[in-house]
């Protein structure tokens, strides 16, 4: 009979062989993306800050328009938090606003047809 086995040393070879080829596939699928998307993370963690920042400036002009003068106050003398609240509502609402538009849930891009 010709059909004989291998000697049993090559089944270490294989298993190296399977090893190496999940390293190499666990770095293509995981470490290889990760670099790409590392511009995109950068952008999208700027514009967030940057957004942030306009936010809070905005919320702080809202509030100071809102107490008016030191002696002509807008709402009244026991009436002071009602521009809190109300700034901290438009806050708010802003912030959901922005949460309801975010959509984009991954790094890949759309191929367009042409």
């Amino acid at each position: 009979m010709s059909d004989q086995r291998a000697p049993s040393t090559s089944s270490g070879n294989s298993v190296g062989e399977v090893i190496d080829l999940v390293k190499g596939y666990a770095r293509q699928e995981t470490i290889g993306p990760l670099k790409h998307a590392g511009r995109w993370i950068g952008f999208g963690v700027a514009g967030a800050l940057l957004l942030g920042f306009g936010g809070a400036l905005v919320a702080l002009g809202l509030l100071r328009l809102l107490q008016g003068t030191p002696s002509d106050p807008i709402f009244g003398r026991h009436w002071t938090f009602v521009p809190y609240l109300i700034t901290l509502a438009a806050a708010g609402l802003g912030a959901g606003l922005a949460a309801l538009r975010v959509r984009k849930t991954t790094l890949a891009r759309k191929e367009n047809p042409r």
